[in-house]
């Protein structure tokens, strides 16, 4: 998978800059079957990140745009009328890549049939479940700095995604090399370069790479006690639930392959720490009005757990 991602960055390079570590998460959330949810200011390439990463793995791509008047049937299908017989007609949700726009911005009946989507790989139109294709990523975004006409994603939604990962600005030398990629007028020319790199084949075999990390007792322990040790911090009301364990082991194996190793280590389970807790954690509100961040409190978990040696 080391190897997979090389080339993977070197497609998605064509058309983006600086965003290595998302980038990374995404690959380790196609790789063990899980979603991603992508936070940012407008412009800074969520949206051309993840159809650029869509195209380097050959996968077909949909991206929906969340507005407050968007229906569950806008997003899973519907049935309609065809020859005097009822038909099925599918809605984007049945795709590789899904990319949920702006996630926040609809009602939550319809966040709820995206929940299904994501937890069950299937979706209910008239009583009858529907299977979605395979692979199945949701790649969603929101807004960190506008939060007027939104609605919030629930706590039980954003325990679903695999990952959170922060898209910042680039730095003075990404965005300089960010304005030396070829455009048409405004529009990003290097996208339609990118060239596919791997198949569903290759993330199967990914899949299979990863499960087959050795993870130690003493590792274990200590991605348990990490995730334990956020639901007791003083800071926050609600901590990391067993399926944030879960996550996290994945997540964990998926850090060491990139690592190019066949064995978990301490380090892995804090680099995949924060993205996989910093959405789950829910703060005091005195902790809130002291601008404490679940990244702080994660970080204040890591500094509690004692490192194996």
């Amino acid at each position: 998978m080391r190897e997979l991602r090389e080339r993977i960055g070197r497609e998605v390079a064509k058309a983006t800059v600086g965003h290595e570590e998302p980038l990374d998460l995404l690959l380790a959330a196609a790789a063990v079957g899980g979603h991603v949810l992508l936070e940012g200011v407008p412009g800074v390439a969520k949206t051309l990140l993840a159809n650029a990463f869509a195209r380097t793995l050959a996968l077909d791509f949909r991206r929906v745009q969340f507005t407050p008047d968007m229906l569950p049937s806008d997003l899973t299908g519907t049935m309609t009328l065809q020859g005097g017989e009822l038909a099925f007609r599918p809605g984007p949700v049945f795709t590789n890549v899904l990319l949920a726009d702006e996630v926040n911005r609809t009602p939550p009946k319809t966040q709820a049939a995206l929940l299904e989507a994501m937890q069950e790989r299937q979706v209910t139109i008239e009583g009858a479940p529907r299977p979605l294709p395979a692979p199945f990523l949701v790649v969603a975004t929101q807004n960190p700095i506008e939060y007027e006409g939104t609605y919030p994603l629930p706590e039980a939604q954003l325990d679903r995604f695999l990952f959170k990962a922060d898209v910042g600005y680039p730095s003075e030398k990404q965005e300089l090399e960010l304005l030396r990629l070829p455009k048409r007028g405004i529009v990003p020319a290097g996208l339609e370069r990118v060239e596919p790199v791997a198949d569903a084949a290759a993330l199967d075999e990914a899949r299979r790479v990863v499960d087959d990390v050795a993870v130690s007792d003493e590792v274990a322990a200590y991605l348990s006690a990490i995730v334990r040790r956020t639901r007791d911090l003083p800071s926050v009301e609600l901590g990391g639930s067993p399926r944030a364990a879960v996550h996290l082991l994945a997540a964990t194996r998926a850090a060491a392959v990139l690592a190019g190793r066949n064995f978990a280590t301490p380090d892995d389970v804090a680099r995949m720490a924060p993205p996989v807790l910093r959405h789950r954690l829910i703060l005091r509100p005195e902790a809130e009005l002291e601008e404490y961040t679940a990244d702080e409190a994660v970080q204040a978990a890591l500094a509690a757990v004692p490192v194996p040696r």
